[in-house]
């Protein structure tokens, strides 16, 4: 009888940030645990006590590179209600657009430079090779598409904000500046490519899936809640909205105002992962895990807000009858759906003649001591709450990134693939690389403001019952 194992990824590859997967083998070598562990340490709620609220979009923003137009928002949103304002018409559809600008970026950066190599290259291929590099040169057109969808939502932000990254525009009542009729011209040139390398997407998604369907229906496949942001009629909304979470099976379960959300959502802490567990109160941890981001998103929505968007969901729907609708790989396909829809929104805000307008910020002396902004960001669900004192500074804060919702079902993720694939003790690397893809499907950002630049290390520690290394395989 062979001993029982523990095999260490650390730290998982193609994903913003860092974390570690330890899959536990029993003496069998059949998979009897498996915990994926955030090792990030963030601490943005405890630094920022004291701090003139004011400030709270422009620190929190420094949360994440990739996403930081989320945080801006959210916060914003934050310190719109400590003000007690509304604000102006012209600045809520700025900053509309720079969120649109930032689904599309975020979502086209994890298509085709995280999720794609697995996809176009295979499970099994060459670690060497499995990577944004080599999709350049296996597919370098398709690779440019990819690179220039990404820049074109880039584009839309730095045209607000004046940088792609970290953008100056979003502030407490509104935003800081109007949009240029020349810059809003040149950015509506950029649409009839981007719906183009959209659709490319999509086609390519939609044919993958119909060839490996057997895989996409053994691939962590799981019953679960979805939840997101609704508008009143039944339309994920990316920013505003109520919250809304659905069971398995599309029956809605709760919704209501996001500013509520302590009512309903709880937060579990583990000793082995600085992420919190967020769990719906009424059905308990870890009973309550529900998914956020794309697959939430549309399997708690009626319908999509804009017209080509809303074709793609009934084709999605139509693909998700047959047991499919817990698919952890379909997360790919619904977020080329979002990210066309984000694109159709992008083009209507631009359109409107109100889009350069000069009412854009409302000033006021802060009215209330509490304030909570919640949006869509690309991940999912996006919460600041905030609690100043009589002078407007910080007292304390609670941040539930998009991330952290989905932390009960990427564990359970990587269990339910880790379970599928290895059997009698049978570890290979391609394997591996698949518990990491069910992590990737969720696009998680586990960062602050730092990233790695260059090849992700991979290494796997196989450990007795003793604690003592059996073997150790290592890639650079």
């Amino acid at each position: 009888m062979s001993k029982a194992r523990k095999i260490t990824i650390n730290p998982v590859s193609r994903l913003e940030g860092h974390g570690k997967v330890t899959i536990h083998l029993d003496e069998d070598g059949e998979v009897s645990d498996a915990r994926f562990h955030v090792t990030q340490f963030r601490g943005f709620e405890r630094f920022c006590e004291g701090r003139p609220f004011e400030e709270m979009p422009v620190i929190t923003q420094r949360i994440c590179g990739i996403c930081p137009v989320s945080h801006q928002l959210a916060s914003a949103k934050a310190c719109d209600a400590i003000l007690g304002v509304d604000i102006p018409e012209t600045a809520k559809r700025l900053r509309e657009l720079e969120h649109m600008g930032q689904f599309i970026q975020s979502h086209a950066l994890h298509f085709f430079h995280l999720a794609s190599p697995d996809l176009l290259l295979g499970w099994d291929a060459d670690p060497a090779k499995r990577n944004v590099v080599g999709v350049i040169n296996a597919f370098p057109d398709l690779a440019v598409k990819g690179i220039r969808l990404r820049r074109f939502g880039q584009e839309i932000i730095k045209a607000l904000g004046g940088k792609k990254i970290h953008p100056s525009f979003a502030v407490p009542g509104g935003v800081n500046g109007s949009l240029s009729r020349e810059d809003r011209d040149g950015l509506l040139g950029g649409f009839d490519e981007a719906y183009g390398t959209c659709r490319t997407a999509i086609d390519l998604i939609k044919g993958w899936i119909e060839k490996n369907l057997e895989q996409v229906k053994a691939f962590a496949n799981f019953e679960s809640n979805y939840a997101g942001l609704m508008d009143d009629q039944g339309c994920p909304d990316m920013y505003e909205g109520r919250l809304r979470i659905v069971g398995h099976h599309g029956e809605t379960v709760a919704e209501f105002d996001p500013a509520e959300y302590l009512s309903f959502i709880g937060e579990h802490v583990e000793p082995w992962s600085y992420l919190k567990f967020p769990f719906f109160k009424p059905q308990g941890y870890p009973d309550g895990g529900y998914r956020v981001g794309p697959l939430g998103r549309l399997n708690a929505a009626d319908r999509m807000r804009t017209p080509k968007a809303d074709d793609e969901l009934q084709v999605y729907r139509e693909m998700s009858r047959d047991g499919l609708r817990g698919c952890t790989l379909l997360y790919h396909y619904t977020r080329l759906i979002e990210l066309l829809g984000c694109l159709e929104r992008a083009e209507e805000i631009l359109t409107e003649d109100s889009v350069c307008g000069q009412d854009i910020r409302i000033t006021a002396d802060p009215a209330n001591e509490e304030g909570i902004g919640v949006i869509e960001a690309p991940r999912g669900t996006l919460i600041h709450h905030y609690v100043v004192d009589k002078f407007g500074a910080i007292k304390r804060i609670n941040l539930i990134v998009a991330t952290g919702h989905n932390n009960i079902a990427m564990n359970r993720s990587i269990g339910l693939v880790a379970r599928e694939y290895i059997h009698d003790g049978e570890v290979r690397e391609g394997i591996l690389n698949r518990v990491e893809g069910a992590i990737r499907c969720y696009d998680p950002c586990l960062s602050c403001s730092t990233h790695a630049l260059g090849q992700m290390a991979l290494k796997i520690e196989i450990y007795g019952p003793d604690g003592m290394i059996l073997d150790q395989l290592q890639r650079n």
